[in-house]
């Protein structure tokens, strides 16, 4: 009985360490890390920028001081952006 215990017991700990080795090697590098977030980051900056210079480029074709396209625009950036990084997220899981 204690022999066939052990066995069970050896067997339990191949397992685990199998699993912990595999564990190891399928984990992701500091490289694919940043890259990772590289990708959010510019999946995330690029409508927000590209809404802040069409939105100035806009106000600056009509007369006077206004800001009303440009803000505008940047919000719009911030939810594309957001929506962005939700779907690629979401994509990646």
């Amino acid at each position: 009985m204690r022999e066939d215990g052990g066995k069970q017991l050896r067997q339990a700990v191949e397992r685990e360490a199998g699993s912990l080795q595999r564990a190891e090697r399928e984990r992701p590098r500091l490289i694919a890390q940043t890259a990772y977030l590289g990708s959010l980051a510019l999946l995330f900056v690029v409508p927000v920028v590209a809404g802040a210079y069409l939105g100035r480029w806009i106000d600056s074709l009509f007369a006077g001081y206004s800001t009303r396209f440009t803000v505008s625009l940047i919000v719009l950036g911030v939810a594309l952006g957001a929506l962005n990084v939700y779907l690629f997220v979401r994509e990646r899981r």
